[in-house]
């Protein structure tokens, strides 16, 4: 695989990185998000016109991916009621990109060398590390453990829904803005009838966090959804969630958050993973 392509996606997973820690630095993270996602799908709206279509082959992939992304927020609130982020996000994280690794074969025909799997290996070792840490920090939640693993197979699910629409779309750009549309206006009007009258407050006076989050996240997936039509979506699932190896260098040096031994380690096997993807 090319080194402009793990360039793009390490790019991509340091935009997902960014715009998390943005939203994890100001009040209400769930409103936070909803800003966010609101603000992706503005953008992305106002773009469309500007983009030739995607191909009408791509539309049920499409609706599928919206379908799989509400569940997957409804999964998300689920499992963040139950037990600490710290636990839940590396788990669903860590463990989706192995899911794909094994369903892409069988379902999409792509193969992996034995370095690829070396390498998608050593990055889930890396991000499932960091979960086995906050566990012994927070203390386990088996609820939470089983909602963060039901969620890595919505997220495998709308990985390889999107990977298989991206390259049918024929308009990587268009279609990437799509998903962004159907995947606002249902979590924004879920936000105005379930919690009257906070969303609007919350929204003003947070054009940093609607503006940094919104381009953030649109580009973070648009791009990882590009380097899709160039290289096996198993690879390029796993090299996006090198962002934890982002979100942790964040966490240190600007929310000045503790790194221990433990941390430091798993933010080596992760870059480990990477640099053995850039060498298969």
């Amino acid at each position: 695989m090319s080194g402009t392509i793990i360039l793009v996606v390490l790019f991509a997973a340091f935009l997902h990185a960014s715009w998390n820690a943005v939203v994890k630095s100001e009040g209400d993270k769930f409103l936070n998000t909803v800003v966010v996602v609101s603000s992706a799908g503005l953008i992305a709206a106002i773009a469309l016109p500007f983009l030739p279509p995607p191909a009408w082959s791509s539309v049920p992939f499409l609706l599928a991916s919206g379908v799989t992304q509400v569940i997957y927020l409804i999964l998300v609130a689920a499992a963040y009621r139950s037990g600490d982020m710290s636990q839940a996000y590396p788990i669903m994280r860590g463990t989706a990109p192995l899911i794909v690794a094994i369903a892409s074969g069988p379902l999409i025909g792509e193969v992996l060398s034995l370095q690829k799997w070396a390498g998608i290996g050593l990055i889930c070792g890396g991000v499932l590390a960091l979960a086995l840490e906050a566990r012994r920090r927070a203390g386990a939640s088996p609820a939470t453990t089983l909602l963060a693993l039901a969620n890595a197979l919505v997220i495998a699910s709308y990985t390889l829904i999107d990977g298989i629409g991206v390259r049918q779309s024929g308009a990587p750009a268009a279609y990437t803005m799509w998903v962004f549309v159907l995947n606002a206006l249902p979590l924004f009007l879920w936000t105005i009838i379930m919690r009257k009258g906070q969303l609007w407050p919350h929204l003003r006076g947070r054009t940093r966090l609607a503006t940094i989050g919104g381009v953030g996240t649109l580009g973070s997936y648009g791009l990882a959804l590009w380097a899709m039509t160039m290289a096996p979506v198993a690879v390029i699932a796993a090299l996006r969630e090198t962002s934890i190896l982002f979100a942790v260098v964040i966490s240190a040096f600007f929310l000045r958050e503790k790194i221990g031994m433990t941390r430091l380690a798993a933010v080596a096997l992760i870059a480990a993973g990477a640099a053995v993807m850039r060498l298969g």
